[in-house]
């Protein structure tokens, strides 16, 4: 008889938000793959209908404690297109040193406190801390002083209170960046230490041929802007993207799974699509270092993202440095008008764990009349369970223990925000 077998994941560690995995196999066979989102859904789409333009901002950055500026970012940009409104180049310049505080402190927590254990054999960043005191501790500096990038632009690290459509209520005084050079030249160096450790990582061997997702702009690494380009040749606008990607309800999840169309297939977006696809928008010293990590690009082996998050670390400081010896004179003004009126529009930016994309009807009375969003989690959903068909026929010669680490290893590669997607967990076994 043919033995069936079950893994079910009740709680996944190490990521932000609640969910379940159910796999089952048939000897090496994989029959079923569920990543079952069973944290209530959220409703933030609904709450912003009727809500003012202003409000926006403040409301969809309560999506997510750890990429609240990825949320305001694609909000701001989306009803600036409503409104017809244009930033000046030194608002532009502000927001893109916002973004580099975010990639910062969520780059520094994921790859020093959820990833990292998983390769060096912990349960947690704290018992890693045990034997590795100094990798943590330099981790931790590195998310500080992101938070002090967030503190500085946006009013406070947790949920930012000074960013607006238009721009920031009030812009940063030059004096008040220009004390954060010291920490964020040391922060380009540990970040540079960062993916000489990771690179060294034993990265199990994964090969997979992703349909690899993001934006690119000629000019620059992307973070607020950018046509929305792919693997297979695509290369749209942002107010194309409902046209070749679309939503669907799965009965297991509270959470809507993205797929491309009309394939109907699961993408990848994040930090190693963002790698893959835009490597020579890469600043000269994060390209020189990715070059020379050990680590060949593009990469097809989505454990390898941990190295693909150091890369990006790298281009945040160099990215932060650059903006703030540059930012001389407080930028006048720090934000420009609009009048409320109807008009509809979308945009996409880059959040640290890939593409996000929002889109906003607003009414005659100037009033959001419609609003959509689509997290990078949901967008990865699909591509999570795909990796596992892959990846359980390797672990099944392990003892239940050490298979549920793997698969658990495997789901952190993505650091999903379940809350986000809008939630993971500890793997059980069930081998019958």
């Amino acid at each position: 008889m043919t033995e069936k077998r079950t893994f079910e994941v009740k709680a996944l560690t190490r990521v932000e938000g609640e969910g379940a995995l159910y796999v089952r196999l048939e000897g090496d066979r994989v029959e079923q793959v569920e990543l079952n989102i069973y944290e209530p859904p959220r409703f933030f789409e609904s709450f912003l209908r009727g809500r003012e333009i202003r409000e926006v901002p403040d409301i969809t950055a309560r999506i997510c404690g750890i990429c609240p500026v990825a949320y305001q970012m694609s909000a701001c940009h989306a009803l600036e297109k409503a409104l017809g409104v244009t930033v000046t180049p030194e608002i532009r310049a502000l927001r893109r040193l916002l973004y580099c505080g975010e990639w910062i402190e969520s780059h520094a927590l994921h790859i020093y406190l959820l990833h990292a254990p998983d390769f060096l054999g912990y349960e947690s960043g704290i018992s890693m801390a045990a034997d590795h005191r100094a990798a943590v501790e330099r981790g931790l500096r590195i998310k500080k002083i992101g938070n002090a990038l967030l503190e500085v632009l946006g009013g406070r690290a947790i949920h930012p209170i000074n960013v607006t459509v238009g721009g920031f209520y009030r812009a940063p005084r030059p004096a008040d960046l220009q004390r954060l050079i010291p920490d964020l030249e040391w922060g380009l160096e540990a970040s540079v230490e960062t993916l000489q450790w990771v690179a060294g990582f034993d990265f199990p061997d994964l090969e997979v041929d992703y349909a690899c997702v993001a934006l690119k702009h000629p000019d620059e690494y992307p973070m607020n802007e950018g046509r929305v380009v792919a693997s297979g040749g695509l290369d749209i606008s942002a107010e194309e993207y409902e046209t070749h990607f679309q939503e669907r309800h799965m009965p297991q999840s509270t959470a809507l799974h993205s797929v491309m169309v009309p394939q109907e297939t699961p993408y990848l977006v994040g930090p190693l699509a963002r790698v893959n696809l835009c490597f020579e928008q890469l600043p000269p010293r994060a390209r020189r270092e990715a070059e020379t990590c050990g680590v060949s690009w593009p990469s097809r082996n989505n454990f390898q993202s941990i190295a693909a998050r150091a890369v990006e670390l790298i281009v945040a400081f160099e990215e932060a440095l650059r903006l703030v010896r540059a930012y001389s004179t407080e930028a006048t003004p720090s934000r420009a008008p609009y009048e409320p009126h109807s008009g509809e529009g979308c945009h996409a930016t880059e959040a640290p764990r890939g593409l996000i994309y929002h889109r906003y009807r607003l009414g005659e009375d100037g009033l959001v009349a419609e609003a959509k969003i689509v997290p990078p989690t949901s967008q990865n959903q699909g591509q999570i369970e795909e990796d596992l068909r892959q990846y359980v026929p390797r672990v099944l010669a392990y003892d239940d223990a050490e298979a549920t680490r793997r698969c658990e290893h495997l789901i952190r590669n993505y650091d999903p925000c379940i809350s986000c997607s809008t939630h993971f967990l500890k793997l059980q076994l069930d081998r019958k």
